[in-house]
């Protein structure tokens, strides 16, 4: 099984074109590198890809790895999309995938009727880009020897459907988590998760590899850089650091880990930061754009 990583931001991206922040001058600098908003490809022959979400950045994206280039005059090795929730940094990206190639979208019932609601996504030929719901807890098969399983996480409806007091950590099909298996390795992919209740870190203690949402350093670092007013938990993602912050609740993970989904506020971009000491020395790397992973 081989993962790509797409993108590693969070939405807007690193540098997020409206911020003079701390990170995002840096990226502008080339200090750090950029990073574009997230989306994991998974293969397990190198030849058909399915790709886990579809950021607004993914013609980019798809220009930058060779492995997804096209083999002919027209066509595309991506053969499948899988959403994990409706969040425009997850969807917006399928606009892109408007050019008449058929692939197969997966995604829950809730997150299929948000994209039915929206006429925009009707530049989808139905007669090329069949839609298939996916069911929490049941496996499915994007790809000839990949199986996925998706499972609610905590997490919140999508910005643009929140109602005045939206709830933050609901369990459901509005947020979702996919569990990779093939060739009897497995792998986790959360971008976005608001808590992390006791099951989903035994859920996650034996993979081989978890790539979290890494959005915040902080709760309040939105607040406290001056570049918003949203804690991360209003924003549906749990923090990195504090007790109950996923360095300390993923404190036992056996395989490797990896934060993705990671805000420009995020003091951890930083290579000297107190931040990224301290991820490193608990044993998690920070996902780039083109990292890749095979198990």
């Amino acid at each position: 099984m081989r993962l790509v990583v797409l993108g590693a931001g969070a939405g807007g991206g690193l540098p997020q074109w409206n911020c003079g922040c701390v990170q995002c001058s840096a990226a502008r600098a080339g200090l750090i590198p950029p990073m574009t908003q997230s989306t994991l490809a998974v293969s397990v022959d190198g030849r058909d890809w399915v790709l886990l979400n579809a950021s607004p950045d993914l013609r980019q994206q798809l220009a930058a790895c060779p492995s997804l280039h096209p083999a002919s005059l027209r066509g595309s090795p991506v053969k499948a999309v899988v959403l994990t929730n409706g969040d425009v940094d997850h969807v917006a990206g399928l606009l892109t995938l408007r050019e008449k190639t058929g692939f197969t979208l997966y995604a829950t019932e809730t997150t299929q009727r948000i994209l039915s609601d929206n006429s925009v996504f009707g530049v989808l030929d139905p007669t090329l880009v069949e839609r298939r719901t996916i069911v929490l807890n049941r496996p499915f098969s994007p790809l000839a020897g990949l199986t996925i399983t998706p499972y609610a996480v905590p997490g919140k409806i999508p910005l643009y459907l929140e109602g005045e007091m939206p709830e933050l950590d609901m369990m459901g099909e509005q947020t979702i988590g996919l569990h990779l298996q093939s060739g009897g390795r497995d792998a986790h992919y959360i971008p976005g998760c608001a808590t992390l209740p006791d099951w989903l870190v035994e859920r996650l203690t034996l993979a081989d590899v978890v790539l979290f949402d890494g959005t915040i350093w902080r709760d309040d670092e939105m607040p406290r850089s001056g570049t918003g007013s949203k804690t991360g938990a209003r924003m549906g993602h749990v923090a990195m650091s504090g007790p109950d912050g996923s360095l300390t609740r993923l404190s036992r993970l056996q395989g490797r880990r990896i934060y993705t989904h990671v805000n420009n506020t995020n003091s951890a971009l930083m290579p000297e930061s107190p931040a990224r000491a301290a991820i490193a020395a608990a044993g998690w790397e920070i996902a780039g754009d083109g990292m890749e992973v095979v198990l």
